[in-house]
Protein backbone atom coordinates (compact mmCIF):
# COMPACT_ATOMS: atom_id res chain seq x y z
CA UNK A 1 0.00 0.00 0.00
CA UNK A 2 1.28 3.47 -0.89
CA UNK A 3 -0.11 6.96 -0.45
CA UNK A 4 -0.36 9.47 -3.28
CA UNK A 5 2.51 11.95 -2.84
CA UNK A 6 0.19 14.77 -3.95
CA UNK A 7 -3.05 14.25 -2.03
CA UNK A 8 -2.16 11.37 0.34
CA UNK A 9 -5.01 9.16 -0.90
CA UNK A 10 -4.39 5.41 -0.53
CA UNK A 11 -3.52 4.23 -4.03
CA UNK A 12 -4.19 0.57 -3.19
CA UNK A 13 -1.27 -0.65 -5.34
CA UNK A 14 0.50 -3.84 -4.36
CA UNK A 15 4.25 -4.16 -4.99
CA UNK A 16 3.77 -7.42 -6.90
CA UNK A 17 1.10 -5.91 -9.19
CA UNK A 18 3.33 -3.25 -10.84
CA UNK A 19 6.69 -3.12 -12.61
CA UNK A 20 9.43 -0.49 -12.51
CA UNK A 21 8.79 2.16 -15.17
CA UNK A 22 5.03 1.58 -15.17
CA UNK A 23 2.77 4.65 -14.99
CA UNK A 24 0.00 4.72 -12.37
CA UNK A 25 -2.59 7.42 -11.74
CA UNK A 26 -4.20 8.61 -8.54
CA UNK A 27 -7.97 8.18 -8.81
CA UNK A 28 -8.53 11.12 -6.46
CA UNK A 29 -6.34 13.93 -7.87
CA UNK A 30 -5.54 12.45 -11.31
CA UNK A 31 -1.77 12.90 -11.00
CA UNK A 32 0.36 10.40 -12.95
CA UNK A 33 3.33 8.69 -11.31
CA UNK A 34 6.09 6.45 -12.59
CA UNK A 35 6.99 3.42 -10.49
CA UNK A 36 10.66 3.96 -9.57
CA UNK A 37 11.11 0.87 -7.40
CA UNK A 38 8.78 -1.92 -6.40
CA UNK A 39 10.42 -2.97 -3.11
CA UNK A 40 9.70 -0.67 -1.42
CA UNK A 41 7.13 0.85 -3.75
CA UNK A 42 8.36 4.31 -4.72
CA UNK A 43 6.69 6.75 -7.11
CA UNK A 44 7.89 9.84 -9.02
CA UNK A 45 5.52 12.40 -10.45
CA UNK A 46 5.59 12.16 -14.26
CA UNK A 47 4.68 15.78 -14.98
CA UNK A 48 7.82 17.18 -13.34
CA UNK A 49 9.98 16.45 -16.40
CA UNK A 50 7.41 17.92 -18.79
CA UNK A 51 7.08 21.10 -16.71
CA UNK A 52 10.88 21.51 -16.60
CA UNK A 53 11.12 21.11 -20.39
CA UNK A 54 8.36 23.68 -20.91
CA UNK A 55 10.12 26.12 -18.56
CA UNK A 56 13.40 25.67 -20.46
CA UNK A 57 11.66 26.26 -23.78
CA UNK A 58 10.07 29.43 -22.43
CA UNK A 59 13.45 30.66 -21.19
CA UNK A 60 15.05 29.95 -24.57
CA UNK A 61 12.36 32.02 -26.25
CA UNK A 62 13.12 35.04 -24.04
CA UNK A 63 16.53 35.55 -25.67
CA UNK A 64 15.28 36.12 -29.21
Amino acid sequence: MVLCPECETDLDIEEDEVDEGEIVSCPECGTDFEVVTTTPLELNRVEEEEEEEEAEEAEDGDYS
